[in-house]
């Protein structure tokens, strides 16, 4: 199958109440909008991956334990339908009808491989305190290529946590990763503890099928735990797309500060406040 042969288009239209809802809880599912004719292409593209990681990528399942968790980034640059998906498929639609943009650029791709009995879990943290962004243009969407479940670790979501107007220090997802003592620098304050005190929290969670995907803001507290299923995978992608007044934001403390990131980014040389584009930030929408 040829990239031009792939739907260009939602499966369905995004709806005003869709909208509305992420804007009031900060995550939402939208079901049955990716085309399967992508998830089939993106299955075999992960898979690759999985075969031949990135040189940001990461294990977070400790040598010798069961399963596998795997991290990859910026793999868009490297394998070609990656790089149609981010930029060809209905994504960049969406995050445009989402963010209510006029233009849209791609921000980065995040690949989170949970194999079956893999406990490691994604830790409860907001993406934002991760980024050299500021602005309030900025989305997630998580895309499932297989079922997503309680068992096999679907992401969950705190209602209405973007609103809270607090930035938290990040966690590294995973020990001896080397992002530990660059997120410290970040001086944000800790997380309370959300585990200890998630009957005070109202949970969004969704169970999802291939095609579904869920949107999210980027202040947003989300957790997802480990894969506990003995024969399920859980293969999610997160798209990480820019609208309007996003911004570089130079501050202390972002992933931009791993030498593995900059190893891909080589020639990155933003200042602060720039817009966003270029090769590594691309222009998605409108289309060219």
């Amino acid at each position: 199958m040829t990239f031009a042969s792939l739907p260009k288009i939602l499966a369905r239209s995004i709806t005003n109440e869709e909208i509305a809802d992420y804007e009031e809880n900060g995550a939402t599912v939208l079901r049955n909008v990716v085309p399967l004719e992508w998830i089939k292409v993106m299955r075999e593209a992960i898979d690759r991956i999985l075969d031949d990681p990135g040189a940001a990528s990461v294990e977070y399942t400790p040598e010798g334990n069961n399963g596998r968790y795997l991290g990859d980034f910026f793999a868009w640059m490297r394998d070609h339908d990656f790089e149609a998906f981010v930029k060809q498929s209905p994504m960049p639609e969406l995050a445009a009808t989402v963010m209510k943009s006029n233009s849209v650029n791609f921000f980065y791709d995040q690949l989170l491989v949970k194999e079956p009995n893999t406990i490691e879990p994604t830790p409860w943290h907001q993406d934002l305190p991760y980024w050299p962004v500021r602005g309030d243009d900025i989305l997630s969407i998580w895309v499932p290529f297989d079922s997503a479940t309680v068992e096999t670790g679907v992401v969950v979501y705190i209602k209405g946590s973007h609103k809270w107007g607090k930035m938290y220090a990040p966690a590294a997802f995973g020990a001896n990763t080397g992002y530990a003592d660059i997120y410290a620098k970040a001086g944000f304050e800790p997380l309370p503890d959300i585990e200890a005190e998630r009957d005070k929290h109202e949970i969004l969670s969704w169970e999802m099928e291939p095609g579904d995907v869920i949107i999210h803001h980027p202040l947003t507290l989300h957790y997802a735990a480990g894969n506990a299923s003995p024969t399920g995978r859980r293969r999610g992608l997160a798209l990480r797309y820019l609208g309007d007044d996003a911004t570089f934001d130079d501050r202390p403390g972002t992933f931009l500060e791993n030498q593995k990131v900059m190893s891909i980014l080589s020639n990155f040389d933003m200042k602060d406040g720039d817009r966003f584009d270029g090769q590594y930030f691309p222009k998605v929408w409108p289309r060219k």
